[in-house]
C-alpha cells in the first residue's frame, strides 16, 4: 500500500460522462441516468484498501441522509483486478450487500474513468453540482486509520448543506488520502 493524496481536479470542471456495469445489479449505467436533481457524489473505492474499510461505515450514513434530499452516490473501482482479486467484481458484491451499500458499485475495468477523472487514490471523493460541474473534491473528513478522530463525513456534509442551501461551496478543500489505485502494467 502505498499512502497516495488526490490529484485535485481542477474545480468547475464538467463531470466527463461513463457507462459503467453495476457489481450489485448487473446492469450498466450511464453518468446520466446515475446523476442527482441537486448534486452527483462520485467515490473511487476499493475492497481491499485500508483506508476505504475505515470510511465505510461513514458514507453508507452520508449516502442514506443526503439521498432524500435529491443527491446521488455513485461508488466506481478501477483497480486491476488480476493483480488484487479482492477488488473483483464478485467482490465487489459481496462487500455492497454486506455493508448495504445504497448506491451502485461500478466496476471500471478498462480504468478509463478513474483517467478522466484524475482520480488517484481510494478513497477519492468528487460532488458535482445539478449541471455536473465541480464543486468539490478531497477528503470525506479528518478521520484517517488510527489517528483517534472518529469518521463524520464533515468535509462533504458542508459541501452538500452549501448546495442545498444555494451557498457556494469552499474553495480551499483538502486532498484525500488512502491507497493508490492499482494500475494495470501492460
Amino acid at each position: 500500500m502505498s499512502l497516495t493524496p488526490s490529484n485535485m481536479l481542477k474545480l468547475g470542471t464538467k463531470a466527463p460522462s461513463f457507462e459503467l456495469p453495476d457489481s450489485i445489479s448487473r446492469t450498466h449505467y450511464s453518468l446520466q441516468q446515475l446523476k442527482g436533481k441537486k448534486g452527483t457524489i462520485l467515490m473511487f473505492i476499493s475492497n481491499h484498501c485500508p483506508y476505504v474499510k475505515h470510511v465505510n461505515e461513514e458514507i453508507v450514513r452520508l449516502a442514506n441522509d443526503y439521498r432524500i434530499l435529491g443527491f446521488s452516490f455513485v461508488a466506481i473501482s478501477s483497480n486491476d483486478v488480476k493483480a488484487y482479486p479482492q477488488d473483483h467484481p464478485v467482490e465487489m458484491f459481496k462487500t455492497a450487500r454486506q455493508l448495504n451499500y445504497p448506491f451502485p458499485y461500478l466496476y471500471d475495468e478498462s480504468q478509463e474513468v478513474a483517467r478522466a477523472y484524475d482520480a488517484a487514490c481510494t478513497p477519492d471523493f468528487y460532488v458535482f453540482d445539478e449541471a455536473l460541474k465541480l464543486v468539490y473534491r478531497g477528503q470525506l473528513d479528518d478521520s484517517r486509520p488510527k489517528n483517534g478522530i472518529p469518521t463524520s463525513g464533515r468535509s462533504i456534509r458542508e459541501a452538500l448543506d452549501a448546495l442545498l442551501n444555494n451557498r457556494p461551496v469552499p474553495e480551499q478543500q483538502k486532498p484525500s488520502m488512502g491507497c493508490n489505485i492499482k494500475w494495470r502494467t501492460y
